[in-house]
């Protein structure tokens, strides 16, 4: 889960039913209200699938989420006055079974890690129009799960 930088929403990616719920949050008491589910997933896309990681871009016009079996990330713009989110890409993680994916702290590029294929993919991000492009996808790391960027 990830919350939207106004504070105002939420946002969960859900693990066997590849969907991102988006949350209305009322800090006043921490309670949910339900606002919208929206699949992570091409509508002809049959397959063995499982969500992995979601992050939310620090100026909170987009959200990704990965896809675990489609091998990809999803992307979506965030309506700033809903909250709500709108298809964007599937973008395609290189490799098997990527378990997560970060913004550099620029939020320029992200990195994702596909666990079974054993690779880590470096794409740039569009911080206008949210896409990725690929930059590298040959970094061999044995199973990786987790990214993390160390701030110095």
């Amino acid at each position: 889960m990830v919350f939207h930088p106004n504070g105002k929403y939420a946002y969960v990616m859900t693990e066997f039913s590849s969907e991102v719920i988006v949350l209305t949050y009322y800090k006043e008491d921490g309670h949910f209200t339900e606002k919208q589910y929206i699949s992570t997933l091409p509508a002809d896309f049959s397959e063995n699938n499982q969500g992995s990681a979601i992050h939310i871009s620090s100026d909170g016009r987009f959200v990704y989420a990965g896809n675990r079996g489609h091998n990809s990330i999803a992307v979506f713009s965030v309506d700033v006055e809903t909250g709500e989110l709108s298809f964007v890409e599937h973008t395609s993680t290189e490799g098997d079974w990527p378990r997560d994916f970060m913004f550099d702290p620029t939020e320029k590029f992200i990195v994702a890690s596909n666990q079974e294929s054993s690779n880590l993919v470096l794409f740039s991000r569009n911080k206008d129009a949210g896409k990725l492009t690929l930059i590298q996808a040959d970094i061999d790391v044995p199973h990786p799960v987790c990214i993390k960027f160390l701030h110095v």
